[in-house]
């Protein structure tokens, strides 16, 4: 048996290939995933293990601030006289102050930004020597000298090369202090860390004194101070001393803290990138499943005698078993090895995919670990066998006596247990999305439970709900096509099973293509709505970057002739009642000009004392006005009381506000996120445009965009997501496409001797890939049809689901969707170009004699 199992396999090598595809693309997106954020992991925690000193003094609870999203925004400062005094500690070698920025930008001499996308930071500083805990430098300067005097900088290798700066040029910052533009000499180059690895970042180093002066206002002050002991006592004793030698307002962490710290908040922020890909992949498998399934199914009972033979001659119903899942095996092991390989190929394109939106690793090498081997080898095989167990048993019931018949076929099971299954399914799927959407605050997790149970539902009715579809898609073919389309239309009714199955894989990725296509428009639509109805500023200014920039800018553009309101709206990230919130700070009396603002209960203002919140906020939390929250910002933690609760809207950009003195005073860095700016009534619109653009002239960075221009620049992100979406989701149509092609190809090997009879009776080559065709196109459609449909009720019911969360508006994209139906049809007829060519260069004489 083995023997035969493996002369098989190598009989057709084609059919192996087409079924182990599906397999080769699944693995690949799963090993890429695991090899692209290892490396991505990786580059972090050499980053920050490299860059850690032995002990770092800082504002206390600073690390608690950094994880709930005050990095780069809390104004907490250490005196400069702590310095001294950490120096002069028993095991201290010597104590640094340090100014940091992640705000600071270089302009180049284009004029343009120098950043590999919006997601990275423009770091800025002061320079020193100081070493790292393993006593590598942190800074290593590769030309030129130090920054010395004021007016003086170092930039990183990487950035001075692409802004196309020189030492003795004139370097152009961008930054988010009381100077918002900033000029200085380049004087040097540096390497950060062993490396220079900034993951995307961009480095500007100055002297001690002029970043304290820029970035902090004084130069009594520092952001923290790095200790570097002189080897006398272990990081965590010399922690330890330092912190019982410290205010109450100031603690010490020794370098392995802070490095796992970083490292636990970037873990944190790359899950989501994990589970996104990963899911992709096993749309990949799933949809690969059906193309094995399919295949093995056909390729079984094609053997059919060939297994009956087997059988007779002794062979056990266990041996059978066995035969067809070790050919199972080996196409799995095949495809996990070709999809391991295609892996790296993948995590490489996903590297340059991340770099454009600001995480560069072309600097980093891929990091491989058995662990993704092991991932790569377990679904592949797993995947394939399972696929394969259903064809094996039936496989397996062929009775010995069959070997004695021409017309031997494996006996297919009752569709009626899958009928009463799927039916139940369907309903329950159906029955459980109905009751999340009749709830404002129901899960969406709920929700995605009833859409999976609903879409396998549909898939285990597909060969019975297939019928029908494919009459009425077929239902013309013999009027227009005669003889050929009649036939072409019972060849596809004639196995439901096999046309449902093959249909279904093309209908899985339909789905998910049709639901995010409703989601991306609907929530563009959303976008237009409301600004439409809720903005009523005539600009706004806002930071390319997505980073806040400086408040100085609000100010400057308050005095440009023919300007009335400026309103700031700044941001951060608060723990209210425990749990990390994005709270909004503005004046509602000033924003309420610009901005359509309801006050459903209360009073519309927040005071210094008080909060404003949502009434989604306060219906998911069972907050009343009146009641307190605890609200914690670097700075220290308070209740609070509930002064209003406002009407829901996007443009509020969070569910809790406080007033910008609220912010300020818990130690929030005054730095605005959006400004928006309405004419004086009667003034000229270009005149008063172009003033302002005059403040912008020299940054980059902050843009000025008119109510269109602001939403076409919300409108971006989404058509962006929505591109890479549907270029993951292609995969899962290309083994659809595959799926299809393959079944054609295996039924036009099982009609052999049926394709010898029809050429035989004068059918033409040319008519007979029109029959194939057009057998094709019919299953295609189907697909198509069942897909779209699915995926208007998923995409429907999830815009209603997700109505709380700003996608208030559906917007059903229904050109798109025919479109779809149309690539379907050409799909089909793409398809069927192999199978149709192999059919017709048949020998007429050998295919009517074959068995």
């Amino acid at each position: 048996m083995l023997h035969a199992t493996m002369k098989s396999l190598w009989a057709h090598k084609l059919r192996m290939v087409l079924s182990g595809f599906a397999i080769v693309l699944g693995v690949a997106f799963v090993s890429g995933t695991f090899m692209f954020t290892d490396t991505l992991n990786g580059s972090f925690t050499g980053l920050f293990q490299q860059t850690a000193p032995d002990v770092l003094v800082r504002p206390a609870n600073a690390g608690a601030a950094a994880a709930g999203g005050f990095r780069g925004g809390d104004k907490r400062v250490v005196p400069a006289a702590v310095v001294a005094t950490l120096a002069a500690l028993p095991g201290v070698a010597r104590a640094d102050g340090t100014v940091n920025d992640q705000v600071t930008f270089i302009v180049g001499k284009n004029g343009k930004v120098v950043s590999s996308g919006g997601g990275a930071p423009g770091i800025g500083g002061n320079y020193d020597d100081s070493p790292a805990a393993d006593g590598s430098p942190i800074y290593t300067i590769t030309a030129g000298r130090a920054p010395t005097d004021a007016g003086e900088l170092l930039l990183d290798e990487k950035a001075a090369a692409a802004a196309g700066y020189r030492t003795g040029d004139t370097v152009h910052l961008v930054t988010s202090g009381v100077h918002p533009e900033v000029t200085a000499v380049m004087v040097g180059t540096i390497r950060f860390g062993r490396t220079g690895n900034l993951v995307g970042a961009t480095l500007a180093l100055m002297n001690t004194s002029t970043a304290q002066q820029l970035y902090l206002g004084s130069t009594s002050v520092f952001s923290e101070v790095k200790v570097t002991g002189d080897g006398s006592v272990s990081n965590e004793r010399l922690r330890d001393e330092i912190t019982a030698a410290l205010p109450a307002e100031l603690e010490a962490v020794d370098g392995q803290q802070v490095a796992t710290e970083n490292q636990n908040e970037i873990a944190q922020s790359l899950s989501f990138v994990t589970t996104f890909l990963l899911v992709f992949a096993a749309i990949s498998l799933v949809v690969g499943s059906f193309l094995i399934l399919n295949t093995f199914s056909m390729i079984v009972a094609q053997r059919t005698r060939e297994l009956a033979l087997f059988r007779a001659l002794g062979a056990s119903r266990s041996q059978v078993t066995r035969s067809v899942l070790l050919e199972a095996s080996v196409i799995g092991v095949a495809g996990s090895t070709a999809g391991l390989l295609l892996g790296f190929a993948l995590a490489v394109g996903l590297k340059a995919l991340f770099a454009r939106f600001g995480v560069d690793l072309s600097q980093a090498g891929l990091i491989f670990q058995w662990r993704t081997a092991v991932a790569a080898y377990a679904v592949g095989v797993l995947v394939t066998l399972v696929a394969a167990y259903l064809p094996a048993r039936r496989a397996a019931r062929v009775p010995p006596i069959a070997a004695m018949r021409n017309d031997v076929s494996i006996p297919e099971s009752s569709l009626r247990l899958r009928m009463l299954g799927g039916t139940a399914l369907t309903a329950a799927g159906v029955t459980v999305m109905l009751w999340a959407l009749a709830f404002d605050n129901a899960s969406l997790s709920i929700l995605a439970a009833g859409i999976f149970a609903v879409l396998i539902g549909v898939l285990m009715l597909s060969p019975a709900i297939s019928r029908p579809i494919v009459a009425g898609i077929a239902g013309l073919y013999p009027r227009l096509f005669g003889a050929v389309g009649k036939l072409a239309r019972q060849n596809a009714l004639r196995n439901p099973r096999r046309t449902a199955a093959t249909a279904s894989a093309l209908m899985i990725g339909l789905a998910l293509v049709t639901t995010m296509a409703i989601l991306g428009q609907s929530a563009k639509s959303s976008v237009d709505q409301l600004l439409g109805t809720g903005m009523r500023a005539d600009y706004v200014v806002s930071n390319a970057t997505n980073a806040p920039f400086s408040a100085t800018i609000a100010t400057q553009i308050a005095a440009v002739a023919g300007v009335q309101d400026v309103v700031p709206v700044r941001f951060a990230v608060a723990k209210v009642n425990g749990q990390p919130t994005t709270v909004a700070g503005f004046d509602p009396a000033l924003l309420s000009r610009v901005v359509t603002i309801t006050a459903e209960s209360g009073v519309l203002t927040a005071g210094d004392s008080g909060v404003l919140i949502t009434s989604t906020k306060a219906q998911e939390q069972g907050w009343k006005l009146g009641g307190t929250v605890q609200v914690a910002l670097p700075n220290g933690s308070r209740a609070m009381p509930i002064t209003g609760i406002l009407a829901p809207s996007g443009l509020l950009g969070a569910d809790v506000i406080l007033s910008p003195a609220t912010l300020a005073a818990g130690g929030v860095a005054p730095v605005d996120s959006v400004v928006y700016l309405n004419r004086v009534p009667g003034a000229d619109a270009a005149a008063v445009s172009a003033a302002v653009g005059a403040v912008l002239a020299d940054l980059p960075t902050v843009t000025l965009q008119d109510q269109a221009a602001y939403a076409a620049a919300q409108r971006a992100p989404i058509d962006q997501i929505l591109s890479i979406v549907y270029a993951l989701l292609g995969l899962a149509v290309v083994i659809a496409v595959l799926g299809i092609v393959n079944t054609l190809a295996l039924s036009v090997i099982e009609r052999t001797r049926e394709v010898g009879l029809l050429r035989a009776v004068g059918m033409s080559r040319r008519q007979l890939r029109s029959m194939i065709r057009l057998e094709s196109v019919a299953i295609s459609v189907l697909g198509a049809v069942l897909g779209i449909g699915l995926g208007l009720v998923f995409g429907v019911s999830l815009q209603r689901g997700m109505s709380g969360q700003g996608i208030t508006m559906l917007s059903i994209p229904a050109g798109q969707l025919a479109t779809f139906v149309v690539v379907a049809a050409l799909v089909g007829v793409l398809a069927a170009v192999f199978p149709a060519r192999r059919a017709a260069r048949m020998d007429v004489l050998q295919a009517i004699s074959s068995e």
